[in-house]
């Protein structure tokens, strides 16, 4: 039995998420279908973490285990020919048989991208929320800065969220501006069910001038859901990169 670490891109516009759910279209239970004709073997794959539907990666990490003696520098192109192009297999490496995907986590980095200028850019219309108003990206950075740290994120998280410990510690969380995009990159050793779109979403409210940065830290101290911003939209975040080093 050999374990399997793979990287993969995808494109979640079409897809109900990562996560195999019944009745719906999938990230995971595509990737499992590939594997079934490329191997013959029943095989689940663990994922380093779930994504909602809507939502990109570009650097998300899964394993597996299987008795195929593929070669392992075939493995990503023959996956790649049973995949849709709305995902794809970057790379494909051995791994330690305790290897896991998602509990060897050391860092998870999430960018949310938005389109801030004033006619949307078409080509990247499915991947960025377009905000046409100007924002302040200094204030926003400026808020941002007070996530940084070990903090109780309930304010900054879905109120369907199904953990009790909704503590995470967020390593850096930086606004940048490249041409018309406004880019939130998140760093942290994990992320709370919406928690970078509601980040986002609240941070947007800084640079429209709906909330000051200094408001930053009552919101999570006040663990209130209702005390943060709007939920960005799912199109706008990609899961970016996962460590198994810390960064």
């Amino acid at each position: 039995m050999r374990r399997l670490k793979a990287v993969v891109a995808y494109d979640g516009t079409d897809y109900s998420g990562f996560q195999v759910q019944p009745d719906v279209v999938t990230v995971q239970g595509t990737i499992e279908e590939a594997l079934f004709r490329v191997t013959g073997e029943t095989i689940q794959i663990a994922g380093s973490g779930r994504t909602d539907a809507g939502v990109h990666a570009r650097g998300q990490v899964f394993h597996f285990d299987t008795k195929s003696g593929i070669p392992i520098d075939k493995w990503a192109f023959v996956l790649n020919n049973q995949l849709p192009d709305s995902i794809i297999i970057q790379s494909v490496e051995e791994a330690p048989i305790d290897f896991h995907a998602r509990f060897d986590v050391k860092v998870k980095e999430y960018r949310y991208c938005i389109d801030n200028g004033k006619v949307a850019d078409l080509f990247r219309h499915r991947y960025a929320d377009h905000i046409r108003f100007p924002l302040d990206v200094e204030k926003m950075q400026e808020a941002a800065r007070h996530l940084i740290g070990t903090h109780d994120f309930t304010s900054f998280c879905s109120a369907k969220t199904y953990v009790e410990d909704k503590v995470r510690t967020i390593y850096d969380v930086r606004v940048e501006r490249e041409g018309q995009f406004v880019w939130v990159i998140c760093r942290g050793n994990g992320f709370l069910y919406n928690m970078v779109r509601i980040i986002a979403g609240t941070l947007v409210e800084v640079g429209q001038g709906k909330r000051e940065p200094d408001e930053f830290p009552a919101i999570l101290a006040a663990c209130d859901r209702e005390r943060a911003g709007k939920t960005a939209p799912a199109k706008g975040l990609t899961m970016w990169a996962v460590f198994y080093e810390e960064k």
